[in-house]
């Protein structure tokens, strides 16, 4: 509780040398009439007072550049935190809660919404406020008891997100009080708010350095952390209240009024949200909106009553609009989330037995995939070099859900029109292959596309087929070798989905032989695959296994592709494999291994796993060691591969799903992967297939233990 024992005469005098602008005599009024036996009567006039000249400065910080706000002071904030205020605003708020007479106090509406207001506004202007208030457990779990009053709703969920969003331990949702009568309580509009809430307790938290992100401090954590993460738990739980899937389902595929064209809407949303930081703005403009047409439709329809009617703020049908879509972005992320998450197949049915996919099909074309405009609109917390506008970002929203429902689930295929899935089955029949069962078996009709995670899991001939067909390989490639595309990233989704589409089918080697025609254009793909193994790697693995698989059919067709097609014919070369395996190994060490580059270890295994079933590990291995002696540092890649062998025991052999995609990406058992791993571990120095055989005595550095540099 602060404390004001300067008298009021020298607080005056040094207010005028210090400009405090009457601040601190503000707070000791407050302080006076808000002791545990007032009736905060008076509190709210003096919080009318301070409020403005808080505000005054919060509106400066949202409006102006935000380098430049950082940059700018804000006094009148300061000073009122100097002087107690922020905790004497939290004492007032929670001391109903507090006090345990019989006859609790309370507290109006308004001043609780000052207060709160007041509190955000210095959270805002203020450094260091925000992380205080997130550590006082107490008043964060408080201030969701006050999201069942909707008239403070707004407000508290404005000051909870900035709260959570610095908070270093994640909130647990269990410890909320009534949590789901607390949700059943809230209508449509404040669910979607309460999801940028949920959105912060339900995702992992970043631990923002990149070298906390490798696979050894993943490992090293896990073992601290042997039970479930409080965003697991959270997940868990918000699937416990009942009718929160299907409300959430229902949210994100409400149609939005259109009745102004859809062309424009984004200019003419320019000038209303160029000082709009946060959706909740956006709720307290539409309720101002409706609370005004209310009264409008109660008052005369004289000619007085019209002129005060069109002087009001009207709100234009674009807002509206754009409300719809910021509602729909919060909803999408958080069932993006929780398909990712732990109770991923329970979360699947659910959103399978609420038709989530077929009502976004209804919204696609007007809403989620129509032309967006040239605004230079940003959404709140991206700067203004990023492109994500309201309307971009739903688009790529949109394309992670179908993303996490389609990565690894047989219910991929319920994304699928009618004609699309007897097109399938067609494909099936032709090549005398059975069709999958959760084709046979869809129901439903859901149209749109997440590619690569269609094609991710079990090679389907009939899956690759269909896109075949559409010319996909084609464009693939097109994007790769004609555009020469150097962004890393894009490269990747690249490479990525031309290996799935390729694996194992000669059609699509066939394909591409007929597109990558000329020496030149072949140059150039090998060299977009070169700039980058980290990013290429899947490709590589991809050509290697369907090698491997043609060289051992024995029909016409796929002997004349052999013979012809130059990327199967390059990477028969021993001396190219070779090659590939050497980088491979060479690019990644313990210390750096993470979850994008730990796929160059799994391709260097598939090439070793390859060259065992023809028994020609030994000499793989000895080629290994003589390339070294060429580089004259021996023993600095074999030594540095038994070290990734040990760990990829030790991060794989715990991890049902990762050895899994294993599985089903490479069409080889766990259980060989597991056993070429133990035997190239091997101790014995007379074994062929040991990597120790092949590093001299001189320059063995096996025995490390794994620690983080």
């Amino acid at each position: 509780m602060p404390k004001f024992e300067i008298t009021e005469a020298l607080l005056k005098e040094r207010d005028k040398q210090a400009k405090w602008n009457g601040i601190p005599l503000l707070l000791q009024k407050l302080y006076e009439h808000s002791h545990p036996n007032s009736d905060f009567s008076q509190c709210q006039s003096i919080l009318k007072e301070i409020s403005p000249l808080l505000s005054m400065e919060a509106m400066a910080y949202v409006t102006e550049d935000r380098k430049a706000a950082q940059e700018s002071t804000f006094p009148n904030t300061y000073t009122f935190d100097l002087f107690g205020g922020v905790d004497l605003l939290v004492e007032i708020l929670m001391r109903p809660t507090l006090i345990t007479q019989k006859k609790k106090q309370k507290i109006s509406d308004d001043l609780i919404k000052d207060c709160l207001s007041i509190l955000y506004n210095t959270c805002l202007c203020t450094e260091g406020v925000t992380r205080r208030l997130a550590e006082r457990n107490d008043f964060v779990l408080f201030l969701f008891t006050l999201m069942t009053n909707k008239k403070t709703f707004l407000q508290t969920a404005t000051l909870i997100e900035d709260i959570l969003g610095v908070k270093k331990e994640m909130i647990q949702l269990d410890d909320i009080p009534n949590l789901a009568s607390l949700v059943s309580s809230f209508d449509q509009q404040q669910l979607a708010n309460f999801c940028r809430i949920l959105a912060v307790t339900i995702s992992e938290l970043d631990t923002g350095s990149d070298d906390k992100h490798t696979l050894l401090a993943k490992n090293a954590q896990q073992k601290k952390n042997l039970g479930p993460s409080r965003a697991e738990i959270n997940q868990a739980t918000l699937l416990n209240i009942p009718g929160f899937i299907e409300r959430l389902c229902k949210l994100a595929t409400r149609k939005v009024s259109e009745t102004t064209g859809t062309s424009s809407f984004l200019q003419e949303l320019e000038e209303w949200y160029t000082w709009l930081d946060n959706a909740l703005v956006l709720d307290a403009l539409m309720r101002v909106a409706n609370e005004e047409a209310e009264q409008s439709s109660t008052e005369s329809s004289d000619e007085s009553g019209l002129a005060n009617s069109s002087t009001r703020t009207q709100l234009p049908q674009s807002m509206k609009i754009m409300h719809e879509i910021m509602y729909k972005l919060e909803v999408l992320y958080v069932l993006c989330v929780l398909l990712m998450g732990r109770q991923r197949n329970q979360v699947h049915k659910m959103i399978a037995e609420f038709r989530l996919i077929p009502g976004l099909n209804n919204l696609f074309d007007k809403l989620i995939w129509r032309k967006h405009s040239a605004s230079t609109l940003v959404l709140h917390g991206h700067n203004q070099n990023c492109d994500c506008s309201p309307d971009i970002t739903l688009k790529i929203q949109f394309l992670r859900l179908l993303q996490s429902f389609s990565d690894h689930h047989e219910n991929k295929y319920l994304l699928l029109n009618s004609q699309e899935l007897n097109e399938l089955s067609a494909i099936s029949h032709k090549a005398n292959i059975p069709e999958v069962d959760a084709v046979v078996n869809t129901d439903r009709f859901w149209q749109a596309r997440a590619v690569e995670s269609f094609l991710r899991g079990t090679t389907s001939y009939a899956d690759q087929m269909f896109l075949l067909k559409r010319g996909l390989l084609e464009h693939i490639l097109y994007c790769i070798v004609d555009s020469e595309c150097k962004s890393r990233d894009v490269l990747q989704s690249y490479f990525d989905l031309l290996g799935e589409l390729m694996k194992f089918n000669i059609d699509a080697f066939k394909r591409f032989n007929k597109y990558i025609n000329t020496d030149e254009k072949f140059q150039i793909f090998l060299n977009q695959i070169n700039s980058s193994l980290v990013d290429s790697n899947m490709l590589v693995r991809c050509i290697t296994l369907s090698l491997d698989r043609f060289e051992n059919q024995s029909d016409a067709k796929v002997a004349e592709v052999l013979s012809e097609c130059r990327l199967l014919s390059y990477m028969s070369q021993m001396s190219m494999r070779m090659s590939f395996l050497f980088r491979l190994i060479n690019i990644i060490h313990v210390q750096t291994l993470t979850q994008e580059n730990v796929s160059c270890l799994n391709t260097s295994l598939v090439i070793l796993m390859l060259a065992r079933r023809k028994e020609k590990l030994p000499f793989y291995l000895h080629t290994l060691q003589q390339m070294e002696y060429t580089e004259k540092y021996p023993g600095f890649i074999l030594n540095n591969f038994h070290s990734l062998l040990r760990f990829w025991q030790q991060h794989y052999l715990n991890k049902d799903k990762d050895s899994t995609c294993l599985e089903n990406s490479s069409c080889i058992s766990f259980t060989y992967w597991k056993e070429t791993v133990s035997i190239l571990l091997s101790p014995d120095r007379t074994s062929p297939c040991a990597i120790v055989s092949y590093i001299d005595e001189a320059y063995m550095d096996i025995d490390r233990d794994f620690v983080e540099e």
